[in-house]
């Protein structure tokens, strides 16, 4: 290891050199001199909480964009940013601009949409939709996080989860299920629910687990999921949102059969027997079946309804 000060900063790093038989003693070559120069700044940027060469260069193949177009998106010099992926460490206030645009795709397409004018059309349009894409996944992991932490306060009840951990993955994938089946009609938001609690249920009932995780309150028209309104926002899920003049409702459907990855052939069965019985009723026979239930009965209204009602579940 070498030790030496860069901007009054001592720095510790690891330098690498070659050695000569004949002279007996090391010596370092151009290429060694600068691996060992970009060794040490990558070193002190570290110390200094900077972005290290490396870094900055991840951050610009993120968004797939060239040096050049991401110093004109930035208003930088032309060459700044080929020389902050090399030998030149930046400076703090350009360190917190890449930052930033690391950690938010929207800022990106901002400023993307600024420097239209002075980025190739076709390159504009490739980093467009890469960024788009980047701040879509990102949406959904804030989304995520959302409904997961409404749910922290029901980890350890297994009678308001149904025995198992909630699983969005398995929550957007029974929406896709139930949306693609040719069996189930007019699937609005409250239908859905409906059917969402039934699969549930049937789950506990039948194996002593629920599929989702889901907790469920009772409401006027049946069982609702907690957090309701942001999973049917959740990327990948069908949602359709349809003017009906006075209110907006919420429409799935699927057209191609797909994959469900999350779910097993024992959920998928379950969602099957579930479809049989209950795809082709309208909402109000389904609010109407589900206020006969025993669960719906026996909770009150704005209560979590409790999964050991399952037994006596009606399908």
């Amino acid at each position: 290891g070498e030790c030496t000060t860069f901007k009054n900063v001592k720095v510790e790093y690891d330098a690498t050199y070659l050695y000569c038989d004949k002279a007996d003693e090391y010596y370092m070559d151009e290429q060694l001199i600068q691996e060992n120069d970009l060794r040490l700044k990558n070193e002190y940027r570290k110390q200094e909480g900077l972005l290290t060469s490396v870094e900055i260069s991840d951050i610009r193949a993120k968004y797939g964009i060239s040096q050049s177009d991401f110093c004109v998106l930035l208003g930088w010099g032309g060459k700044t940013i080929t020389r902050y992926e090399g030998h030149q460490v930046q400076d703090r206030a350009h360190d917190t601009i890449l930052k930033k645009i690391d950690g938010d795709s929207e800022w990106f397409i901002s400023l993307l949409h600024e420097a239209k004018d002075s980025i190739p059309e076709i390159s504009y349009f490739k980093y467009l939709e890469r960024a788009t894409s980047l701040y879509e996944s990102n949406q959904d992991n804030y989304l995520r996080k959302t409904i997961e932490s409404n749910y922290i306060r029901f980890r350890d009840n297994s009678l308001y989860n149904g025995n198992v951990q909630l699983s969005l993955d398995k929550v957007v994938d029974v929406i896709r299920y139930f949306a693609a089946s040719e069996y189930v009609t007019n699937l609005y938001k409250v239908k859905l629910m409906k059917l969402m609690w039934y699969a549930d249920a049937l789950s506990y009932k039948n194996r002593g687990h629920a599929i989702t995780g889901l907790v469920y309150k009772s409401m006027p028209m049946g069982a609702v999921p907690v957090g309701h309104n942001l999973i049917i926002d959740l990327q990948n899920v069908p949602c359709e949102e349809i003017d009906m003049g006075e209110t907006n409702a919420y429409y799935f459907s699927l057209n191609e059969q797909g994959t469900y990855l999350a779910l097993s052939k024992e959920d998928k069965d379950i969602l099957d027997i579930v479809i049989e019985k209950l795809g082709k009723m309208s909402k109000s026979q389904i609010v109407s079946f589900m206020h006969q239930e025993t669960a719906y009965t026996e909770t009150a209204q704005g209560n979590i309804i409790k999964f050991n009602y399952a037994e006596n579940l009606k399908i």
